[in-house]
């Protein structure tokens, strides 16, 4: 049996922020002795992915940032482009082999953190603590004892809710061997594709040069395409809407990230706690996921240095999931249309107090203004509906 203060339980985004948080101690600061288990190589373990978040100047991963940018462009579905500056803020994209890579150099360094590999199997909340159990890549049993052990490991099945979408996508790095992209500009969202009957889709470019770009399919509906109906969505953004052609693939995305109104549990036992996407981090109403496991894994190891009790935070406040179920509701009843509900917004709403917003970071006034550019008649009613409709699993895809 191993012991330590924390165990942390997969080395996705969250995992890896805590374990490197917990890794720096301020000077004078209480030290932890802390395991991070990671799954082996395989099915247990994540692809490697794509996330993008937005911060003003520097921050403290942008070794690991493959591009940023401070203009943003959308596309309404009749053509019309809508482009503003978001300074102070930066739009960045982090790949996560990258971060991996930051990450583990500085875990290296660290005194108070180690690694394992070992495929978790149960987390058992006992007298003062809680056991891991555990199998190594050799498939030899391992126990850990910690004080708190902080479960990132991905749901194998969503909370019950009243509402859930699946915001789910295909996206490519592609290289062209002539420079055909805007570098200084992202495409937040494009919405000259083909609308889904309720939901919406766009197309995505995120560009890293002049020469390469990530070019990306999203959909936000109640169910997943088949692989070739993402390739053919995909190539004909790229090819019809965009017209680009003779595009290199250097590497694919696929996921499908869930967003639902449904409540996370953030405790599983006393000294058992979920934190990232498992733990609710992930913003229902738009997938960003990468800042609030900054902001709830920032409060779990302040938490964990002072001695207190270290629930993770509701990552987004109650207010701002409680307008992200209505927008959902309204999405999935098709009382608004996708493309036109966020084209307004982006179209009346500077830019960077909508990425605010999205961030939870907008005050009341801010966000009753940001509420008066949304069709406010079919909002009221979902608003009104919610409380009277039932909490149901969402069915297995």
């Amino acid at each position: 049996m191993l012991e330590a203060d924390v165990a942390i339980v997969g080395a996705g985004a969250a995992g890896l922020s805590l374990a490197h948080r917990l890794s720096c101690p301020a000077p004078g600061a209480r030290r932890l002795s802390v395991l991070l288990l990671n799954a082996p190589p395989g099915p247990l373990r994540p692809p490697s992915r794509t996330w993008c978040f937005w911060e003003p100047g520097r921050g403290p991963y942008d070794a690991a940032v493959t591009a940023s940018w401070q203009q943003l462009r959308v596309h309404t579905s009749s053509g019309q482009a809508i482009e503003d500056a978001i300074a102070p803020q930066r739009y960045k994209m982090i790949r996560s082999d990258d971060f991996e890579s930051l990450i583990a150099r500085d875990l290296a360094e660290s005194e108070d953190v180690h690694r394992i590999e070992a495929s978790v199997e149960t987390v058992e909340g006992i007298t003062d603590g809680a056991h891991v159990h555990a199998r190594t890549v050799d498939g030899r049993p391992l126990t850990v004892r910690a004080s708190w052990v902080f479960d990132s490991r991905p749901l194998g099945s969503l909370p019950a809710a009243r509402t859930t979408l699946l915001q789910h996508f295909h996206g490519c790095f592609v290289r062209s061997d002539r420079p055909i992209f805007d570098l200084d500009t992202v495409e937040l969202m494009d919405f000259r594709t083909p609308q889904p009957p309720r939901g919406l889709s766009f197309g995505y470019v995120l560009p890293i040069c002049r020469r390469e770009a990530l070019v990306e399919y999203t959909e936000f509906s109640s169910a997943v395409l088949s692989q070739p109906g993402y390739q053919s969505a995909l190539r004909h953004y790229t090819e019809v809407v965009l017209g680009l052609t003779g595009l290199e693939v250097v590497s694919a995305e696929t996921g499908v990230i869930p967003m639902t109104d449904a409540p996370f549990a953030r405790q599983t036992a006393s000294t058992v706690f979920r934190i990232g996407a498992a733990g609710g981090a992930t913003r229902p109403s738009t997938g960003y996921t990468f800042a609030a496991v900054q902001r709830q894994t920032q409060a779990v190891a302040s938490a964990l240095r002072a001695g207190r009790r270290p629930l993770p935070p509701p990552a987004h406040s109650a207010r701002s999931r409680a307008m992200d179920a209505v927008m959902l509701r309204a999405l999935a009843s098709g009382r608004v249309e996708g493309a036109a509900f966020f084209s307004g917004l982006f179209s009346q709403v500077p830019m960077e107090r909508l990425l605010r917003f999205l961030d939870g970071r907008t005050r009341l006034y801010e966000d009753l203004l940001v509420g008066m550019h949304t069709p406010v008649l079919p909002m009221l009613r979902s608003a009104v509906e919610l409380p009277y409709l039932p909490r149901r699993p969402f069915p297995e895809q």
